[in-house]
């Protein structure tokens, strides 16, 4: 199995091919500036390039973006510290500075990396089952829509269901974003819940992944305690924080879903 300090240095190496630079930079005290660009090896799910998009493993902030957002990110970076950068009231500054350039920022997440020495099979009530793609077919609906992706079938490698009989009560799945990572996705219905499904079937996805020698991560936005909750109880730690700017057409759409 892999130890953390490579669990570690995999998601470091994703995030500079993500962001176009060195996975030291990431370490650095100082922040850096990258133009964004589409990059084959990154993870799936970005829409690259961004006009905007700025990362921080706690050190400093790593920011990719268009050339006409440089000024901006670098202004934004000097003035404000990277402990309460992506927070308000500093976020709406920042909003204030995207304005003139049609956006503002939009998606704010933190992803989690597991502790090997804490990942262990969580206790559950029901029988678990490992899938695989073969067994998602008739799976792509509303109730497992954070287990899987339609949009990306195909990166829907393997998962975990817990079963109460033949009926399927909780899916964990994961999608190979990258060539060395997959993120882990979670649901339970809704009258299972509380019952310790949701950890029993990530940290059993968890462990298959690293079988296969592969990172599992996990993202979760911060308001969302029961995801960051259930990460945390399957021996998962916070890694890395990010947030993400949008056209101010694509913000106002999520907002009238």
């Amino acid at each position: 199995m892999l130890t953390n300090e490579e669990i570690w240095r995999i998601a470091l190496n994703q995030s500079a091919i993500d962001y176009g630079c060195d996975p030291e930079d990431f370490l650095a005290e100082r922040g850096k500036v990258t133009i964004s660009k589409a990059n084959p090896a990154a993870r799936k799910y970005l829409p690259l390039p961004f006009d905007l998009d700025m990362t921080s493993y706690g050190n400093c902030i790593v920011a990719q973006c268009s050339e006409k957002l440089a000024p901006v990110a670098e202004e934004y970076m000097a003035k404000y510290d990277v402990s309460h950068a992506f927070e308000t009231p500093h976020l709406q500054a920042l909003d204030d500075m995207l304005a003139p350039h049609g956006l503002k920022t939009c998606f704010m997440a933190e992803y989690f990396l597991p502790d090997v020495t804490l990942l262990k099979p969580q206790p559950c009530d029901y029988e678990l089952r490992v899938l695989t793609q073969a067994d998602f077919a008739d799976l792509y609906k509303p109730e497992w829509s954070d287990a899987l992706c339609a949009d990306r079938a195909q990166l829907d490698v393997l998962g975990v269901g817990a079963y109460d009989g033949d009926k399927l009560v909780g899916l964990a799945g994961c999608s190979a974003d990258c060539e060395d990572m997959w993120q882990i996705g979670v649901n339970v219905l809704p009258e299972y819940r509380r019952k310790g499904i949701a950890s029993a079937i990530t940290s059993r996805l968890a462990l298959e992944i690293l079988d296969r020698g592969k990172v599992p991560f996990y993202c979760a936005a911060w308001c969302n305690l029961k995801s960051v909750r259930n990460a945390i109880k399957c021996g998962f730690r916070p890694t890395w924080v990010n947030v993400t700017a949008r056209d101010t057409a694509f913000v106002k759409k999520m907002n009238e879903r």
